[in-house]
């Protein structure tokens, strides 16, 4: 979106409670853009701006001050806002054209014009019922045709409207509240108020998407109002229009309210991960696919690969072994999907260069089998049981499923004979299996199809830069609404600890610590201090919430004497910060309580070991090893004390081992090649270092490692400097 510093400070001053300030900075920017219209309610505004300072100056005690303070804001806050989409409509070339095309198209935007139109197309589909099958079919191409027309220039009118007065926000309020109203036009109406809010944040309207999301019947109406109002949610503005607060605490009382949040949030994690999920599929599931299905494609299509018969003959077990292949990865995808993650954006995000996705709306449209595009398709392709079933009980998104069905035709020309066939059996099935119609109607369901529609407009979209992205990871985190400030003292508070935990398994760390950033100094608990704790040590961070990893974890202690995870990551902190005598004795009273446990064990020797007690670490070692002589991070840790102990040979034998794997770890082709260099075999060592100089990743500085990090280790085991010097040069 166009940015105007100017108009961007004037708001913030605003949003400050800067009033006399930000009347001043306005009224100098309407000397470089004269708006005369705007420049009258500025001065308006400044008038009784003034009005109340002189009565103030002269002593009266005014009850009302501080409210008309507030109201006088507000209207600057109005103003500047819509000089500010008024400033985008004239420099964005794209803005202009969309602004100017939808009002060029239809003169009457009244409220009431509106509802009549949208009342009578549900009608006229009505009415068309009552028509012979022939002239029904072209009776309802005509009326969807001519009213997604008008729904298209609706939905860019909206986007493109100033903000809204009350009496326009209760209108456009009935019209989605409507019964006689179609379902699939609200939604687009929620949808093109959703970018209106994201861009420009207008009360009205975020209340509009509120209250609709409070009082909806139809769930997807229902559905696409939360995911606004959410996204719309303003820190910043709820300072001016401080009912924000209200509202949302009102909202949040309700239990369905916070598991749907919950859900929402967790939903809109997985949106981010669908590029990640996409680079899965294609290097790891789809090349699987394609080798146990037996097909291939060229430049003439999908063609299947004839099985060698003197296979079932020779390798009988070869048809079964790539059965199971394939209905592993199957399963692997459906999986995938199962969890959240989006596996079809991949695909489809290639599949949106149809003039049809040039309209904005369109992005956004719900699935209609009635639609024009649609309705030719299944009228006339061969396979269009297939595909009507596919477009009903597929867990496609709508954006996805418009994809596919212009896509079709031209992709019929590509496939075998035998599956086109299939096809028109209504036989075939897609990947992912079919929804049944609870599913369907499901909340979740409604909510995760909608977000990716969005998620895919804002990634995809060719004009996406002219609106904000509330996905954008960057800045402003929209989509992280659970460390937005406004939830603070509400009911959703008790469901952090569940989303911290989520996004901790995610790995989405950042995003985890933010949240942890939310939580009032009252609702820090044992859980808190424990996953801010683990977050620390996961991101290597130094400090979150003013806490080391080390304080979190003791406070932990100090709340909860018995939470082992708590024990486990101080010692952990412990270790991190050279402090092994300390972490030692950690891990020695975790080894009491859990005997069988080799990971406290084995960092039970660790800490042994780095104190230079190598006969107590080996003792340990020497034990784990007899119990899992495979255990390759025990043969390491057993392999690097054997070098410090001077135990060439034996630690030898385990290197040997540790670098016959395919790929062997980086740390290990160090200290194979240290140990080597320790033993005498000079040229052994040469060889390791320049190999682990090339593992990706690496950045092998020998001065720094030879003279400073490693220096020690290196007169301990009796490598002079000049020695170092020659390896250093010779690596060169």
């Amino acid at each position: 979106m166009i940015v105007n510093e100017a108009l961007t400070t004037i708001i913030s001053t605003i949003l400050d409670r800067q009033l006399g300030k930000a009347i001043a900075h306005l009224e100098n920017y309407f000397y470089t853009f004269i708006q005369p219209q705007a420049a009258e309610q500025l001065a308006e505004i400044k008038a009784d701006y003034q009005l109340m300072g002189d009565y103030w100056l002269k002593g009266y005690n005014d009850p009302q001050r501080e409210q008309l303070y507030d109201q006088l804001l507000r209207r600057m806050y109005v103003l500047t806002t819509n000089v500010y989409i008024r400033y985008v409509i004239r420099y964005s070339s794209y803005v202009s054209s969309v602004y100017n095309r939808c009002r060029s198209g239809r003169q009457e935007w009244s409220a009431a014009s509106l509802r009549r139109d949208m009342e009578a197309f549900v009608s006229d589909v009505a009415m068309l019922e009552l028509e012979p099958e022939h002239v029904r079919r072209q009776k309802q191409r005509e009326t969807f045709e001519q009213h997604q027309r008008m729904m298209s220039d609706l939905f860019d009118y909206i986007w493109t409207t100033r903000l809204w007065t009350d009496s326009v926000t209760d209108a456009f309020e009935d019209m989605l509240l409507s019964p006689t109203i179609d379902s699939n036009d609200q939604q687009l109406m929620v949808s093109a108020i959703t970018l209106s809010l994201l861009n420009h944040f207008g009360f009205n309207k975020f209340r509009l998407l509120l209250n609709v999301y409070r009082k909806s019947q139809d769930e997807r109406v229902r559905q696409r109002a939360l995911v606004g109002w959410v996204l719309g949610l303003d820190a910043d503005a709820a300072r001016l229009y401080t009912e924000m607060h209200e509202l949302v605490e009102e909202t949040l009382a309700d239990e369905r309210c916070l598991n749907e949040l919950t859900e929402l949030q967790m939903q809109m994690v997985f949106c981010l991960r669908a590029e990640q999920d996409t680079q899965i599929i294609q290097s790891e599931i789809m090349p699987e696919l394609m080798k146990s299905g037996n097909i291939r494609i060229t430049r003439n299509g999908i063609e299947e690969v004839d099985d060698d018969p003197m296979d079932d003959v020779l390798h009988p077990e070869l048809s079964e072994e790539r059965m199971e292949r394939l209905e592993e990865s199957m399963r692997r995808m459906v999986d995938m999907q199962r969890q959240g993650a989006d596996i079809y954006f991949g695909g489809f995000s290639q599949m949106k260069r149809f003039p049809f996705f040039g309209d904005v709306s369109n992005w956004f449209l719900p699935f209609m089998f009635e639609h024009p595009v649609v309705a030719d398709v299944l009228s006339n392709a061969r396979g269009s049981k297939f595909l009507a079933a596919m477009m009903k009980n597929g867990s496609f998104c709508d954006s996805d499923k418009y994809s596919f069905v212009l896509g079709y035709q031209m992709t019929l020309r590509h496939l075998p004979e035998h599956l086109l066939e299939l096809m028109d059996r209504g036989e075939a099935t897609v990947v992912g299996g079919e929804l049944t119609d609870e599913e369907i109607q499901s909340p979740a369901y409604i909510r995760r199809s909608y977000l990716q529609n969005l998620y895919r407009f804002f990634k995809v979209y060719p004009q996406r830069s002219e609106f904000v992205n509330p996905f954008e990871t960057t800045e402003r985190l929209r989509y992280l609404f659970f460390a937005n400030p406004i939830v603070q003292q509400t009911a959703l508070e008790q469901k952090f600890n569940a989303l911290v935990y989520f996004l901790f398994h995610q790995k989405a760390y950042d995003a985890a610590r933010k949240v942890l950033q939310n939580y009032r100094s009252e609702c820090r608990d044992k859980q808190f201090y424990l996953l801010n704790g683990l977050i620390l040590q996961r991101t290597h961070a130094e400090r979150n919430v003013g806490l080391t990893a080390e304080e979190s974890f003791r406070r932990v202690i100090e709340l909860a004497p018995d939470e082992e995870r708590a024990w486990s990551g101080y010692a952990r902190s412990l270790f991190a910060a050279h402090d092994y005598e300390q972490a030692l004795t950690y891990y020695r009273q975790l080894v009491e309580r859990h005997p069988d446990s080799q990971s406290y064990q084995l960092s039970e020797a660790i800490c042994l070991m780095m104190m230079k007690d190598y006969d107590g670490a080996l003792k340990i070692l020497f034990k784990l090893n007899y119990e899992t002589p495979d255990n390759a991070k025990v043969n390491r840790v057993l392999a690097w004390t054997l070098v410090g102990a001077h135990k060439y040979e034996q630690a030898g034998r385990l290197y040997d081992e540790l670098l016959s794997v395919e790929q062997p770890a980086a740390d290990d082709i160090q200290n194979a090649a240290y140990y080597r260099w320790f033993s005498g075999d000079v040229i052994g060592a040469l060889e390791l270092f320049r190999r682990y100089g090339k593992c990706e990743g690496v950045a092998f500085d020998t001065t720094r490692e030879f003279f400073v990090d490693e220096a020690g280790l290196l007169r301990e085991h009796g490598i002079s400097e000049v020695d170092a010097r020659l390896m250093a040069g010779m690596l060169l």
